[in-house]
């Protein structure tokens, strides 16, 4: 084909082929709702103008081929916090399965807030960019783009996120119980919150680097000295860990007990520690006590038996 017989894209002011949003794009778009079809993984028919919701007017409510409703909110400016309010309230307000949100300029954080709302699974939302051209002498025609609308990946995603925030909310509520029943038995960890990691520590003694950590699983409970003194204190640390090893008979006996030492080949760290399997996190809450008190009692065990050699260094 000769270059001369490929027509130039021409980009025209939305508002001159649509001067009036609500008088003329919405009437357009709802003759040719069909148009959506082509950027979207759902198929629309049926679309009305201004239904109620509350005390709004929605712009547009389709159907898509299962029957199910689908709000579309036109706006032919760069989106707005507004507009976003307006679609969830909408969508919320009919119960409708998907939502479609056009508009002339996307804003970055307007692309990011509708990935995050089609994390949550709960409805389908879709943000597409709308302009107008021309080819040559042709009529204006509209050129959408679906800038951003739900996914496998993203569903995915939210999922692991809500696990993610469920496994937070438990670990502090378990942190939060152990630190109180600790306080009625040790001054160790008195001065620090419960937190939503595996972990919880305070300073063991004066020596920085030294720390009396307690660390939980799904279905375990470690009480631990690591040392990690910092950056480029590697052999500070081995050699501290070294010097706790010579006396392990000693230490051992005072704990009551075996543990673990770990020098943590690759790691400028070093770790001893004892593993407690009577249960972690996702323990019946009702078992949590016993948990508690386990850990508790190890944890005052390690501190009897180490604190001696520290207080020494």
């Amino acid at each position: 084909m000769s270059v001369e017989k490929i027509g130039k894209i021409k980009r025209v002011p939305l508002r001159k082929v649509w001067p009036k949003e609500a008088k003329d794009f919405t009437p357009w778009l709802e003759n040719n709702v069909d148009v959506l079809n082509d950027v979207l993984d759902i198929n629309l028919c049926a679309a009305e103008r201004e239904q109620s919701a509350g005390a709004f007017s929605i712009d547009l409510v389709a159907e898509d081929s299962d029957g199910n409703s689908v709000v579309i909110e036109n706006q032919l400016e760069k989106s707005n916090h507004d507009h976003l309010g307006k679609l969830i309230t909408y969508l919320s307000a009919i119960e409708a399965k998907a939502a479609i949100w056009i508009v002339k300029d996307p804003r970055a954080e307007h692309v990011k807030a509708i990935n995050w709302l089609n994390e949550s699974n709960s409805a389908s939302f879709y943000l597409i960019k709308v302009e107008a051209i021309t080819i040559g002498d042709s009529k204006s025609a509209p050129l959408l783009t679906l800038i951003v609308g739900p996914s496998e990946e993203g569903r995915k995603v939210g999922k692991i996120k809500k696990e993610q925030h469920e496994r937070y909310n438990i670990r502090e509520r378990f942190w939060q119980q152990l630190l109180d029943y600790a306080k009625t038995k040790t001054k160790l960890h008195s001065n620090i919150s419960a937190g939503r990691y595996n972990w919880i520590g305070t300073s063991a003694g004066l020596l920085q680097g030294l720390n009396l950590n307690y660390v939980v699983r799904q279905h375990s409970v470690d009480v631990e000295l690591y040392i990690d003194k910092g950056k480029d204190k590697d052999n500070e640390n081995l050699e501290f860990f070294e010097k706790l090893e010579k006396q392990k008979a000693k230490i051992e006996k005072a704990f009551g007990g075996k543990l673990q030492w770990q020098r943590l080949e690759g790691k400028r760290s070093c770790r001893i520690k004892k593993e407690l399997k009577v249960g972690g996190y996702r323990e019946d809450d009702l078992k949590w006590p016993k948990i508690h008190e386990a850990a508790v009692d190890a944890m005052i065990r390690l501190n009897k038996a180490l604190n001696p050699l520290i207080k020494s260094r």
